[in-house]
C-alpha cells in the first residue's frame, strides 16, 4: 500500500516508517522537522511542509495518492502544554483537521492515529481499559481527546475509518542501532537519565516523591519503540483487512516508578550520577498502566521487548552512538 505519514522524521514516526518499509509498503513522509530529521527517514521518500500550509497537504495527497495515512505529527510534551496551551490546540487540533479535510476531499478514507495515555487523565482503576472515561488533566491529553471526538464523529457520518493507537510511555531505540531519541531538548525520564549519565546534564531530578505509589514516584508503562511501531503495522493491516475503526492502547500491561527506572539506568550504564529529589511538574498522574487486551486479540500484536533493562540497554547504545554527531 502507498502510505503517507506525516511526522515521519521523529521518534516514533520514524521508527514506524522502517517498519512500514520492510513490511513492504511504499511510503512518503510528510515533516516539517521542527524535531525531526532527514536521517531518521530510512524508507519512502521526504516531503518538507507544514500542516499548517494546506496547499502542501494538498499537494501531497494529489501526488503521491496514499491509501491510508499515518498522522505522528503531533507537540507531545506535557509541561510545555500547560504552559503554552495554544501552541498544543494549535498544532495538535487545528493542524489535524486541515489534514484530515484535505484528505476527505480527496477520498483518503484509512487513518492511524497517533494518541495517548493523557486522554485518560488519572484513571480510577489501574490497568486502564479503553472504556475508561476520557478526563485529561493537561493540555496535550486534550488535544488528542478532541481528535478523538472528531475521529468518531467523521467516521458515523462517512465512509472514513481510523484507528487511534493510545501509548503509554514509548522509550528505548532501534534495536538494529539506525533511529533513536534525538529531540534537542529532551523531556523523557529514560532519555534525561542516560543524558546525565553521559554528563551532558549536571543532575537528574525526580519531580514529585509523594505520590500514592509504592514508593511515592510516578509509575509508568514504558513500551519499547520498535514494538509500538510494530502495533501500527498491524493496526494498518486490521483497518484495511476489515474496515473497522477501532482505539486501542498501546503498552506492557506492567508499570516501573521513576526510582526503579532510575536504579536500573545505573545498573545498565554502569554509572552512579547525582539525581536530586524536587517538587510534582504540573500535570503528571501518579500512575499510567495500560491494559492492551483488545490490541493483542484484535490485530494479533505480540510485543517481543517486554523488559525494562533491555528497553533502557537500546536507549543506552543509541545514546553513546550519537553523542556529539547528531546534536
Amino acid at each position: 500500500m502507498r502510505i503517507l505519514v506525516t511526522g515521519g522524521a521523529g521518534y516514533i514516526g520514524g521508527h514506524a516508517v522502517k517498519a512500514l518499509g520492510k513490511a513492504g509498503h511504499e511510503i512518503c513522509v510528510f515533516d516539517n522537522l521542527s524535531t525531526g530529521h532527514e536521517w531518521a527517514v530510512l524508507s519512502g521518500k521526504l516531503v518538507k511542509g507544514d500542516l499548517e500550509d494546506r496547499a502542501a497537504i494538498e499537494k501531497v495527497l494529489e501526488e503521491f495518492k496514499p491509501d491510508a495515512v499515518m498522522h505522528f505529527a503531533a507537540f507531545i510534551q506535557v509541561e510545555e502544554s500547560v504552559r503554552e496551551p495554544l501552541k498544543y490546540y494549535r498544532n495538535n487540533v487545528a493542524n489535524t483537521l486541515n489534514l484530515l479535510e484535505a484528505m476527505r476531499e480527496r477520498g483518503v478514507g484509512n487513518f492511524i492515529y497517533s494518541s495517548t495515555a493523557a486522554v485518560y487523565g488519572i484513571p480510577e482503576h489501574i490497568p486502564v481499559r479503553e472504556t475508561a472515561p476520557l478526563l485529561p488533566i493537561n493540555p496535550y491529553g486534550m488535544t488528542k481527546v478532541m481528535i478523538e471526538r472528531v475521529l468518531a464523529d467523521l467516521a458515523a457520518a462517512t465512509d472514513f475509518r481510523y484507528v487511534a493507537l493510545r501509548y503509554f510511555n514509548v522509550a528505548g531505540a532501534d534495536s538494529g542501532g539506525q533511529l533513536g531519541q534525538a529531540y534537542k531538548e529532551a523531556t523523557h525520564l529514560i532519555t534525561r537519565a542516560l543524558k546525565t549519565a553521559h554528563g551532558e546534564f549536571p543532575k537528574l531530578f525526580i519531580y514529585g516523591t509523594d505520590y500514592p505509589t509504592p514508593d511515592g514516584t510516578c509509575i509508568r508503562d514504558y513500551i519499547h519503540v520498535d514494538d509500538l511501531a510494530d502495533a501500527h503495522v498491524k493496526a494498518l493491516d486490521h483497518l484495511v483487512g476489515t474496515g473497522r475503526s477501532e482505539v486501542m492502547n498501546c503498552g506492557y500491561g506492567s508499570g516501573y516508578s521513576v526510582k526503579e527506572v532510575v536504579e536500573t539506568a545505573k545498573r545498565v550504564t554502569g554509572i552512579d550520577f547525582p539525581v536530586e529529589e524536587t517538587g510534582r511538574r504540573a500535570g503528571d498522574p501518579p500512575a499510567l498502566v495500560a491494559d492492551s487486551s483488545k490490541l493483542m486479540q484484535t490485530t494479533g500484536w505480540k510485543p517481543k521487548y517486554n523488559d525494562l533493562e533491555y528497553i533502557i540497554k537500546t536507549a543506552w547504545e543509541w545514546e553513546k552512538k550519537v553523542r556529539g554527531t547528531r546534536r
